[in-house]
């Protein structure tokens, strides 16, 4: 039996644009998590409430995802959600990008047990909100997290989803699986793994491994092959033929939907999908790719993605 798969959010790629047109080309997803929803600035950047608007996410399975550093953060930003008619939240407790961390979000916060504490406690009092925590295994130092497990297992939390680095490894060195093999023995809700499944093999290795799981969350292997979930629910991968049929009409949607929205001319529509082909088809052809992320030219654009998905 195959476990739920979760698309994790990306800042930069997995918009609402993205996850609209994944949803209906490729499928095979539980739940697609929205980038972090920040304050700045005294209040929500205009293209978080655009991500989190319910217009936009019509017959998706979204759940928002919000990043705080303290709990006026927190109220005000569970508010916010709450007023789009949100009844589930994500609480980012993973980020790894010093923007965030050295100010105390994302896994920035997982060393300052006072305020995850008032945060525990308004999770409790919230009694008609349903939230799930996605975390990593300390910012410096593994055991952070199991100082916290005593407090999470005691939380109404729907799952903990867990990467197993540290936040200032970044993306750099290899998961911990020893440090999550410590952490999955005393988590008493339902734990989602998260951090390096890019092949249908590695999903295969960690669900084997770790058979109470309950599911897992996949972000870069995703955007390098979007067919990674439904290829795994079916346990079969597509035809080459099929799978480069469907990416090229999710780049053709993409492509359009973003030139409909951006309003800074050809320059910046291409800035915009160079982030789409940034992990997508690591194998394909180099000299296109170099065209992609170099020209100023739409024609030449076009002509490097033909060339591509051919």
């Amino acid at each position: 039996m195959s476990l739920p798969i979760h698309f994790a959010p990306l800042q930069g790629y997995t918009d609402d644009v993205y996850r609209r047109i994944h949803h209906d080309l490729f499928g095979g997803i539980t739940t697609y998590y929205t980038p972090f929803v920040r304050m700045e600035g005294g209040g929500v950047r205009s293209k978080d409430m655009r991500d989190i608007r319910p217009e936009f996410n019509e017959g998706v399975p979204v759940v928002p995802q919000i990043i705080v550093k303290s709990m006026k953060e927190f109220e005000y930003l569970t508010n916010v959600v709450e007023e789009k008619g949100y009844q589930e939240i994500d609480i980012n407790m993973g980020c790894p990008f010093p923007m965030q961390a050295k100010h105390g979000r994302g896994s920035g916060l997982l060393a300052h047990t006072d305020i995850i504490q008032e945060i525990s406690q308004a999770i409790q009092e919230k009694k008609h909100l349903h939230f799930s925590v996605k975390m990593r295994l300390g910012w410096e130092d593994a055991n952070e997290c199991m100082t916290l497990l005593p407090l999470l297992n005691s939380l109404p939390l729907s799952h903990i989803t867990m990467h197993p680095r540290l936040g200032k490894q970044q993306y750099k060195g290899e998961v911990d699986l020893e440090a999550f093999q410590r952490f999955y023995a005393e988590c008493e809700k339902p734990l989602i793994y998260n951090g390096d499944l890019l092949t249908l093999e590695d999903i295969d290795t960690i669900s084997n491994r770790f058979p109470r799981l309950g599911g897992l969350m996949i972000g870069r292997g995703l955007l390098a092959n979007p067919a990674l979930a439904i290829e795994y629910q079916q346990g079969a991968p597509l035809s080459p033929k099929e799978k480069i049929e469907k990416i090229r009409l999710l780049h053709a949607d993409v492509f359009s939907q973003y030139g409909n929205l951006l309003e800074g001319g050809d320059l910046q529509l291409l800035t915009k999908m160079r982030t789409f082909w940034e992990y997508l088809l690591p194998d394909g052809d180099r000299k296109a790719k170099k065209v992609i992320h170099k020209t100023s030219k739409l024609s030449n654009y076009q002509a490097a993605v033909s060339n591509l998905l051919k």
